[in-house]
C-alpha cells in the first residue's frame, strides 16, 4: 500500500523547556478505552499510538469516558478521570435531565493536575480530542475557567470543584475532525441509527470476549450492568432504554447542527489557552460535473454516510441553513464544521501562519485524503502513515510559549 505524506506543522516557535505538560487524548462518539475492544485501540487501531509516542519520550495519556453521553456529562467524567475522584454531573443538570447526580469514582491518571510545582507554576495539560472529543474538551475548558453559575446558585450542598471555575489548568486545546458546528449525519438521524445498529450488532455476539468489548458508562442513567447479568442482556437493556428517545442530554443531540449551535453559544475560547483545529477530508470535486463526490478509497463503512452528507440540504430559516458548502466531508463530519465553532459563536478563527496565539482558533493545514477513521489509524484505507504527523503535533505542543 502506498504511504502518503501528511502536511506537517511548520512554526516559528522554538521548543519551550518549561512546557513539559502531559497530553491527554480524548475519544469521540462511540469511542472506547484502552482495556476495551479486545485490545483494538481507539487511538491507533492495531497500532498503539499512546505507547509509540511514549517510547519517543512524550508524556501522554488516553482518557475513557461515556461513548454516547452528552458533552456536559463527558466533560464531568473527563475532569474526574484526569484529576481523580467521583464524577459529579451537577445537581441542577442532573435533576433537569432526569439522571443521577453522581457517577463513578476514578483514581486519576494525572492527580497533580492543577497543583503547583516547586517554582509555583501550575501543572497544566494539553488536550487533544478526536471527533466529538473535540466538543467535549471545549466544554471542559469552559467549565474549568468559568465554572457553572447555575450549578453554583442551585446546589444545596457541596458540589464538584469543576463548577466553581477560575482554574487555569489547560495550556492548549487541539481538535481533530471535530463537529464544532455539528454534523448533518446527526441531523438526518443516521448517526443515531448507526449507534443503535452497532449496539444491536454487539448484542448478537456471545461468550466471554463480549464482556470486555464495550463499556457504556451509563450508571447515572440507571443502566449499570448488574452482577451476573450477561453482556447480551445488558446491551439489549441499553437498547430499550428511553435514553435514546427525545433526549437532549445525549451525544446524538449534541452532534446535530442545532445542538452544536446551542453549545457554541456558551462555550468560548479563553484568553490564556491555545486552540488548534485540524480538518480531515475524503471527498473531492468532480471536474466534469462540478459535483462533490466521495473518494473511492474511503472506508467502505463510511461511503453511504458520506453520500448522504453530500446531498443533504436544509433551508429552514429557524435552523442552521445547510447548502452546498456543507457537502465536503470525511465520511462522518462535514469539513465546514471542523475548523472551529461558527454557528452561534463569536470565537475568532484564523488560518495558521506558523505563529501560535492564545485565545483564538487556528485553522490548521487541511488533511486531504483522510477519512474520519484514518486520522486515528482505524482501518487506514488511504494508507496514510500517522505516526510522523502525531510526532510533529507533540513537538508543536511542547514548543508553545507560556
Amino acid at each position: 500500500m502506498i504511504k502518503h505524506s501528511l502536511p506537517l506543522i511548520t512554526t516559528t516557535e522554538y521548543k519551550n523547556t518549561l512546557n513539559t505538560y502531559p497530553v491527554i487524548l480524548v475519544h469521540g462518539f462511540r469511542g472506547w478505552g484502552r482495556d476495551e475492544a479486545l485490545g483494538f485501540k481507539y487511538w491507533g487501531g492495531f497500532r498503539d499510538l499512546e505507547t509509540e509516542l511514549k517510547n519517543k519520550g512524550y508524556k501522554i495519556y488516553t482518557a475513557s469516558i461515556g461513548p454516547i453521553s452528552s458533552n456536559w456529562d463527558r466533560a464531568c467524567e473527563l475532569y474526574a478521570y484526569i484529576k481523580g475522584g467521583q464524577v459529579d454531573y451537577g445537581e441542577k443538570h442532573s435533576k433537569e435531565h432526569g439522571h443521577n447526580r453522581f457517577g463513578r469514582i476514578y483514581p486519576g491518571i494525572y492527580k497533580d493536575w492543577g497543583e503547583r510545582d516547586n517554582n509555583g507554576k501550575i501543572k497544566k495539560v494539553h488536550l487533544i480530542g478526536h471527533s466529538m472529543g473535540g466538543q467535549t474538551i471545549r466544554v471542559l475548558d469552559q467549565l474549568l475557567a468559568k465554572g457553572s453559575k447555575s450549578e453554583r446558585s442551585y446546589s444545596h450542598y457541596s458540589m464538584s470543584s469543576l463548577f466553581s471555575g477560575k482554574k487555569h489548568w489547560i495550556c492548549s486545546v487541539s481538535t481533530i475532525s471535530a463537529p464544532h458546528d455539528g454534523t448533518t449525519l446527526a441531523d438526518s438521524n443516521y448517526l443515531l441509527a448507526y449507534a443503535k445498529e452497532l449496539t444491536a450488532y454487539l448484542g448478537t455476539l456471545s461468550g466471554n470476549m463480549l464482556n470486555h468489548l464495550l463499556d457504556f458508562k451509563l450508571e447515572h442513567w440507571g443502566l449499570k450492568r448488574e452482577s451476573g447479568e450477561s453482556a447480551v442482556k445488558y446491551i439489549h437493556r441499553v437498547l430499550e432504554s428511553p435514553l435514546w428517545e427525545n433526549n437532549r442530554d445525549i451525544a446524538a443531540y449534541d452532534l446535530t447542527t442545532e445542538g452544536a449551535k446551542e453549545l457554541n453559544k456558551w462555550v468560548h475560547t479563553q484568553a490564556d489557552v491555545y486552540y488548534f483545529a485540524y480538518s480531515t477530508k475524503a471527498t473531492r470535486n468532480n471536474y466534469l460535473t462540478g459535483n462533490v463526490v466521495f473518494d473511492s478509497r474511503m472506508n467502505p463503512f463510511f461511503l453511504l454516510f458520506s453520500n448522504k452528507m453530500i446531498y443533504y440540504r436544509r433551508n429552514d430559516p429557524i435552523k442552521v441553513i445547510i447548502g452546498k458548502n456543507w457537502a465536503h466531508n470525511d465520511g462522518i463530519v462535514n469539513v465546514i464544521s471542523q475548523n472551529g465553532p461558527k454557528e452561534g459563536s463569536n470565537d475568532k478563527i484564523v488560518k495558521f501562519n506558523g505563529q501560535s496565539k492564545k485565545g483564538i482558533w487556528h485553522d490548521m493545514p487541511m488533511l486531504n485524503n483522510m477519512d474520519h477513521g484514518d486520522i486515528i489509524n482505524i482501518f487506514n484505507t488511504f494508507g496514510n502513515d500517522i505516526l510522523p504527523w502525531y510526532t510533529n503535533l507533540m513537538e508543536h505542543l511542547i514548543s508553545l510559549p507560556e
